[in-house]
């Protein structure tokens, strides 16, 4: 196949328009590398994917268009497919998995394309796709393994070479179906094949990487559906061929590196990626840590910004563990006055980004702790350090149930929280603000139950339970004169007695 003159004869301007490659200036300086994005995410359908589709049906013969077009995609081919088919005056039908968000879904309604919903995973909307294809004589356009969708792909490799003709050290591309990145590496390699071509997938979407690493096309059980735009379980014929032959190294990333990337992107162009549009970045990140790398250009492809809004919930909570600044651990304390303040002494300067507690035992207590940190280093020599002051303590940075669930979970009825109130606050987000708490606060009261967590504005939120001696009226309106932080009396709210109290 000659890609070299299939890309460059490539049809993809009419409705794709040459995406500007920027320098990621924060990104540059933190890596001690030469950063830059091609920003695919900036195309009219937030994706390189118009590209490749384009170019499929602008070579249809006519009588195909009459009857229609139709794929199978988890999103952004399908916007593609469905805007090139309103260029081209004709009807487009999109197979997606009943698990693509919303916000894809209703991107395609509104190109007109006429949306079904089939299957848990691309590869179940695929086979139901082939099957109406067949039986309504509609011309498939595949998301990625057909020579002329990986040309329209190859574009954007062109115009990276246009963009930066300097030393390029290496170019790293998400992969899903592998489309793209045959595209570019084709390209790259006819051109500048000294340029490294860097694929980059999820941990629980790799089929290209368990592919070539076996030799033959490989299928997947399950596919994870964070970065649903990557999510398939097997890769293309013509995709496997081109990317074994021609891709210089893999990366695999997590969840967490994920988020991490996005909002690196985000610090640097105050765009928000999808997640498979960040891959390429957190991949970035990853090899050049990997391989020591200093002083060299490096070039990632943003190539999807079909972000579902709900999610940046997560990916925000996500992206400071991603990038190592967050630590989060177990520590068992003493059951006793002056032993949490204890634990904020040894903590020392360090930013707290969560403590959650809830009084359950006589004996001890056991508390959840976020901390920000500078390195993976740091958590480990932090936790050593709390050790040696005698609170036993459990790493939980890499922990998905913590992460994920018990971070959300630490609290509950307590038979020991006898006469507690419960009381919230608001204070001054910066440091020594929870320590200025905790020492204004009488030796002889209790916490029963702490909750706060950093949600990175300018003032922090406290909940407390206090188990307070009853003649201490007029010391509690002494120690709230005394920090001067808002609060309100929680304590005969119906919520707090059905779960806590």
């Amino acid at each position: 196949m000659d890609y070299l003159r299939k890309i460059l004869n490539a049809q993809v301007y009419e409705i794709a328009h040459e995406t500007a490659l920027d320098r990621a200036l924060k990104l540059s300086k933190r890596l001690k590398n030469d950063i830059w994005l091609k920003r695919e995410d900036s195309q009219q359908v937030f994706s390189f994917k118009l590209r490749g589709a384009y170019n499929k049906m602008a070579q249809l013969e006519p009588e195909q268009l009459q009857r229609g077009v139709i794929c199978a995609s988890a999103g952004n081919h399908a916007q593609g497919v469905a805007l090139a088919a309103k260029h081209l005056g004709c009807q487009a039908t999109i197979v997606m998995p009943k698990t693509t968000p919303k916000l894809k879904i209703d991107a395609v309604k509104a190109l007109d394309g006429n949306v079904v919903l089939f299957g848990e995973s691309y590869t179940d909307s695929y086979q139901h796709a082939i099957e109406l294809s067949t039986s309504n004589d509609m011309a498939f356009v595949h998301p990625f393994d057909d020579p002329d969708v990986i040309a329209g792909q190859g574009t954007i490799a062109v115009e990276i070479l246009r963009q930066h003709q300097k030393p390029i050290h290496a170019i790293f591309v998400a992969i899903g179906g592998g489309g793209m990145i045959s595209g570019v590496a084709a390209y790259i390699k006819a051109v500048r094949p000294e340029i490294k071509v860097i694929g980059v997938q999820m941990n629980d979407s790799d089929a290209m990487i368990r592919s070539v690493e076996k030799g033959e096309r490989v299928q997947l059980t399950d596919v994870g559906l964070f970065a649903d735009g990557t999510a398939v379980k097997q890769v293309g014929e013509e995709t496997f061929r081109v990317t074994k032959a021609l891709v210089d190294d893999y990366v695999v990333v997590d969840t967490d590196a994920v988020c991490a990337a996005i909002k690196d992107v985000f610090e640097d162009t105050r765009s928000i990626l999808e997640p498979a549009g960040a891959l390429s970045v957190a991949g970035l990140k990853q090899y050049a840590a990997r391989h020591g790398l200093q002083d060299e250009t490096l070039i990632a492809i943003t190539c999807g910004a079909n972000m579902n809004f709900d999610r940046l919930r997560f990916v925000a909570e996500r992206a400071e563990v991603g990038e190592e600044r967050e630590a989060l651990f177990a520590v068992t304390i003493p059951e006793e006055r002056g032993s949490f303040k204890r634990l904020c002494e040894v903590i020392g300067p360090r930013a707290v980004t969560e403590f959650n507690y809830r009084i359950s035992d006589s004996n001890v207590a056991h508390v959840f702790v976020g901390l920000a940190v500078s390195s993976r280093d740091e958590a480990l020599r932090t936790a050593e350090q709390l050790r040696s002051h005698g609170f036993d303590t459990l790493d939980l940075t890499d922990d998905e149930l913590s992460k994920l669930h018990l971070r959300h979970l630490v609290g509950g009825h307590s038979k020991q929280a006898s006469s507690e109130q419960l009381f919230r606050f608001v204070f001054p987000e910066r440091p020594g603000a929870l320590m200025r708490f905790l020492s204004a606060m009488p030796i002889d009261w209790n916490i029963s139950l702490f909750h706060y967590r950093n949600q990175g504005a300018d003032y922090g939120r406290i909940l407390i339970g206090l188990q307070i001696p009853s003649d201490a009226t007029t010391a509690f309106q002494d120690f709230i004169d005394s920090v001067a932080y808002p609060y309100v009396d929680e304590t005969e709210n119906p919520v707090y007695r059905l779960f806590l109290g």
